[in-house]
C-alpha cells in the first residue's frame, strides 16, 4: 500500500524507530493502514467464499437438500409453463415445457419425458412442475402416434430435446450440455433407446419400461431402472432387471424396484419415484453433489422400495 505525503516529504523507513524505541507517527500510521487494509481484504475473502465454493460447480441450483425437501410436492423453484403444438413441431407430437420462472441463476439442465403405449403427455404431467420445481426444464411430450414403438419414442425424445434447445421459447434458459432423458412403459424403453443414440446425454430413467431388446451394453449414460414388484405388462424379470443387469459394469447405474406397485404406478403422483429421480437428474445432469447422500450408501428396503442395487460410491 503506498502512503501519500506531501510534496518534498522523506518519509521514514518503516522499520526505523524513535528514540524513545517506538516507531514514529508516520510509520504507526502506515502500520494502521496496512493493518485495516489486511482485516478488509479478509472480510472480502470471506464475502466471497460462498462464490468461490459455487464455482467449483457452477451447476448448482436450489437450496441444500434434505429429505423432505426431495419428498415435497414442490421445490424451492416457481414455476412456469408453455404449450407446443403438434404443429409447430416435428418429429413428436408437442407438448408442455414446465420451467423455473426465475432467471437469476442463470441456465438449468433440462429433461424431456415420453409417456407409454397408448398413453398421452397427460399420464406423465405431474412430473413437470414437480422436476421444474428442482431447477430443471422439462418437456413432457406427446408422442406422433399412441402406438409408437420403443425406438421410435428414443427419436422422438431426441427431437423434442433438440426443439427444446434449439427453436423453443426458453431454449436460453437451457444449458444444451446438460441434458436428460426419461420415459415410461414404451417410453422408458425409448430413453434406452435415445441414450443408445446419443451418447451425451447425462442421464436416463426408463420408468417401468417396455422393449423387446433386453441388453444395454452400448449406454455410457447414468441410467437409473425404475421398475415394480407388481407389474404383469412389463415384468421386471423380463424387462427392468434385464435392463439394469446388461448395463455396463463400469457405467454409473442403478436399479429400484417399487413395493407394492404396478406396470402403472408412474402415472401418478408418487414420493418414491420423485426422490430418486430428483436425486439423479441432480446428480448427473447438474453433478451436484450434495443428491449424493440420498443414493449411496444403496438405500435399505422400506415400505415403499422392495429392492435397490447401484454402483456406489459413483464416480466424482
Amino acid at each position: 500500500m503506498q502512503q501519500h505525503l506531501p510534496s518534498g516529504t522523506i518519509p521514514p523507513h518503516p522499520s526505523r524507530p524513535s528514540r524513545s524505541g517506538t516507531f514514529t507517527g508516520r510509520s504507526r500510521t502506515l502500520t494502521g493502514l496496512v493493518t485495516a487494509g489486511a482485516a478488509t481484504a479478509g472480510l472480502l475473502l470471506t464475502g466471497l467464499a460462498p462464490g468461490a465454493q459455487a464455482a467449483d460447480n457452477p451447476y448448482e441450483r436450489g437450496p441444500a437438500p434434505t429429505n423432505a425437501s426431495i419428498e415435497a410436492s414442490r421445490g424451492s423453484y416457481s414455476t412456469s409453463q408453455t404449450s407446443v403444438s403438434s404443429l409447430a413441431v416435428t418429429g413428436f407430437g408437442g407438448g408442455t415445457i414446465h420451467y423455473p420462472t426465475s432467471t437469476a441463476d442463470g441456465t438449468f439442465g433440462a429433461v424431456v419425458i415420453s409417456p407409454g403405449f397408448t398413453a398421452y403427455e397427460s399420464s406423465i404431467a405431474w412430473l413437470g412442475p414437480r422436476l421444474a420445481s428442482q431447477g430443471f426444464v422439462v418437456f413432457t411430450i406427446d408422442t406422433n402416434t399412441t402406438l409408437d414403438q420403443p425406438d421410435s419414442r428414443g427419436r422422438q425424445l431426441l427431437a423434442a430435446l433438440d426443439y427444446l434447445t434449439q427453436r423453443s421459447s426458453v431454449r436460453t434458459r437451457v444449458d444444451a450440455g446438460r441434458l436428460g432423458v426419461m420415459g415410461h412403459s414404451m417410453g422408458g424403453g425409448g430413453s434406452l433407446e435415445a441414450a443408445k443414440s446419443r451418447t451425451s446425454l447425462k442421464a436416463a430413467i426408463p420408468l417401468t419400461g417396455w422393449n423387446t431388446d433386453k441388453t444395454w451394453p452400448e449406454l455410457r449414460t447414468p441410467t437409473l431402472v425404475v421398475g415394480a414388484d407388481g407389474d404383469t405388462v412389463a415384468p421386471v424379470a423380463t424387462h427392468s432387471e434385464p435392463f439394469y443387469e446388461s448395463l455396463p459394469g463400469s457405467l454409473d447405474k442403478a436399479y429400484l424396484e417399487l413395493r407394492g406397485a404396478s406396470h402403472f404406478t408412474p402415472n401418478t403422483s408418487d414420493t418414491t419415484i420423485a426422490k430418486y429421480s430428483i436425486s439423479w437428474l441432480k446428480r448427473f445432469i447438474d453433478n451436484d453433489t450434495r443428491y449424493e447422500q440420498f443414493l449411496c450408501p444403496l438405500p435399505r428396503p422400506s415400505l415403499t422400495i422392495a429392492e435397490y442395487r447401484g454402483t456406489c460410491p459413483h464416480a466424482a
